[in-house]
């Protein structure tokens, strides 16, 4: 491991994950969940950083009603490094709230920032990509993004262009200006992006110095920074007392655009190392064992084996319910205790609509 003494992870680990629905819901939702294996997402993303950070290292960013299941699921984690946002403002706010709680233990700290429900299956070459990102990062001066290596044209991500080459590191990491970003094309532009070989996929995986993050909010985004910059000169205590009066001044706005479009300082560095969103339930089929016929069958405890004749292409989250098929292809079904999700893998995004339906109709018993 190399110096990482002024280092700290950031986890976002508030958000709703409404595509995977009516797995993922309001009280448990995706993050919380064991979907690829016998850990839930967000106890693999820490184990992740604890690859690179001691746990006292570690800050969780969520939203104060999964304060009790982050002190549950994750207890090396002092309970002084989970910030419980009172309301949700968005990466934004809460990449800049992990930074400076970072930033009051250590004015010198280094951050790095992980999603709590992301799947990496090269963990070595993750640990090299972020050591290099932060060795940029150490300067004080850019913001580093780590792009990941786009391998279909898919328009359930951002993309971020690459610009100038500024240098390549002795392990063979290059270090690019970016260009600009995009917000979730259309599959066809997506493909003409990946021809050029300058576009990446956005994983929100940022690293920067807290010096350099609070000097690209003191540029771009004045107003945020006067309404949070006291936090970082805060006792813990006192940070986490002062949190709902900031989040009632600041607005809900993503770290893309509220900084990264605007920053003429951001750099990226290419991230090859198996990673995936968990996005929707096509994702989870593509990452699960499969038969010889491509169905995936996912199962929880209690659950029964699913009977299937002549049907292929299928994903099955098995509840305790018998799960019958025959003479069906390229289809979801999820079973959960008060719901049956029946969609195309194709349309599968389209839960996400089925949720937005369920707002709309105050049926909140199934949110």
């Amino acid at each position: 491991m190399k110096d990482n003494k002024h280092t700290f992870a950031v986890i976002l680990a508030g958000g709703g994950g409404t595509r995977l629905w009516p797995t993922s819901r309001d009280e448990t939702p995706k993050q919380f969940l064991k979907l690829t294996e016998n850990r839930t997402m967000m106890q693999i993303a820490a184990h992740r950083a604890h690859l690179i950070v001691d746990w006292d290292k570690i800050i969780v960013v969520t939203n104060a009603r999964y304060l009790d299941d982050i002190k549950e699921q994750l207890p090396n984690i002092p309970v002084d490094n989970i910030i419980a946002e009172p309301e949700r403002r968005d990466t934004a706010m809460a990449m800049l709230a992990g930074t400076l709680l970072a930033q009051s233990i250590d004015p010198n700290a280094n951050v790095f920032n992980l999603a709590s429900d992301h799947v990496v299956t090269d963990e070595a070459e993750f640990v090299k990509v972020m050591e290099t990102a932060l060795e940029v990062s150490r300067a004080k001066k850019d913001l580093v993004t780590v792009g990941i290596t786009a391998v279909t044209p898919s328009s359930a991500f951002g993309y971020i262009k690459i610009d100038d080459l500024i240098e390549t590191k002795k392990n063979g990491l290059s270090i690019y200006k970016v260009a600009n970003f995009t917000e979730k094309p259309t599959t066809e532009v997506a493909k003409e992006f990946i021809a050029t070989g300058k576009y990446y996929w956005n994983a929100n995986m940022y690293v920067w110095s807290a010096h350099a993050l609070v000097e690209a909010f003191r540029k771009h985004q004045p107003k945020i920074l006067a309404a949070s910059e006291q936090l970082a000169s805060m006792t813990p205590k006192e940070f986490h007392k002062a949190l709902p009066a900031v989040y009632g001044k600041v607005e809900k706005i993503s770290i893309d655009y509220a900084i990264s479009e605007k920053a003429d300082n951001l750099v990226l560095i290419p991230g090859d190392f198996g990673w995936n969103d968990v996005g929707d339930w096509t994702v989870m089929h593509n990452l699960s064992h499969k038969d010889d016929h491509g169905n995936a069958v996912i199962k929880t405890e209690n659950s029964s084996e699913p009977v299937i004749i002549n049907s292929s292409n299928n994903l099955i989250y098995s509840g305790e319910r018998l799960i019958a098929i025959a003479g069906v292809e390229d289809l979801v079904i999820v079973d959960s205790k008060d719901i049956t999700l029946i969609v195309p893998r194709s349309k599968s995004q389209d839960v996400k609509k089925i949720v937005e339906k369920l707002k709309q109709e105050k049926k909140k018993q199934y949110l």
